[in-house]
């Protein structure tokens, strides 16, 4: 029988606000930064990117109300989470790019991610994601409004689930400073794996009234994205020691990346 936790249970209303307060620009104060906060936090990952995920479909919505075509709806949809973030994820995905593409040892490769410039190859990652997240919305709104709506709402969600899924016990900080090392192996192996089902579930649920095929491409969607963001987790912890805040922003766009793609397929 598992021993007991020796860590205090944290009310879910500092989770709450540990997750918006680091994760979105709301006006959250976040009143506690200690590990338990930071482990309720992380659990909670996955309702920030609700509130995003609602907000990026809303403008996308908005814009298909007043007469814009799929393509400007999908630019303004994948423009919110990127205000909602003040760009830190696309800015962390950026940086790792440039650390991994670098071929330099931990120690320079974490120094060049540190450093306020854009290199080539954080440049070309950008772009390419970009375009990627776009064309994939704007081929989701071209299949109906509701399924553009669904995979901007799912993107932001399993982009968050990347985070609690990569701050799980057993993955080490590459810094002892900053916001990865805040979080890093925080969450119990167990709250992971439910989070994940749990997002999985709800994700299917909500996909039932589109349709069963939109039910398969869902579960798919979601597990194809937490693994590519697992093989890019350890594909970082391997190269860097382990993981910084700006790992945990490439994690959350390649899942949300992936989920977009598959919600675009037909």
């Amino acid at each position: 029988m598992p021993a007991p936790s020796s860590e205090p249970s944290v009310p879910l209303g500092d989770g709450l606000r540990f997750a918006f307060g680091t994760l979105t620009v709301f006006p959250v104060r976040v009143a506690r930064w200690d590990r338990p906060a930071a482990r309720a936090g992380m659990l909670c990952a996955p309702a920030a990117g609700l509130v995003v995920g609602a907000l990026a479909a809303a403008a996308g919505l908005l814009l298909l109300l007043l007469g814009a075509g799929a393509p400007l709806a999908a630019v303004a949809t994948a423009a919110v989470p990127a205000v909602l973030t003040r760009g830190l994820h696309l800015d962390g995905l950026a940086d790792t790019a440039d650390g991994l593409g670098s071929g330099k040892p931990a120690g320079d490769a974490l120094r060049i991610m540190k450093q306020s410039d854009i290199g080539p190859f954080g440049v070309l990652t950008l772009l390419l994601v970009l375009l990627a997240q776009v064309a994939a919305l704007a081929q989701a709104y071209g299949q109906g409004w509701a399924r553009g709506a669904f995979a901007a709402l799912l993107a932001a969600v399993v982009a968050r689930l990347a985070l609690t899924l990569a701050a799980r016990a057993g993955v080490p900080p590459a810094r002892p400073e900053g916001l990865g090392a805040a979080v890093a192996g925080v969450v119990p192996a167990p709250g992971a794996a439910a989070a994940a089902f749990a997002v999985t579930g709800l994700a299917a649920a909500g996909a039932a009234s589109l349709g069963a095929h939109d039910v398969l491409r869902t579960v798919l969607a979601v597990g194809l994205a937490v693994a590519v963001a697992e093989l890019l987790l350890r594909h970082c912890v391997r190269r860097f020691g382990g993981v910084t805040g700006d790992v945990f922003g490439g994690l959350a766009e390649t899942a949300a990346t992936t989920v977009l793609v598959v919600s675009s397929l037909g």
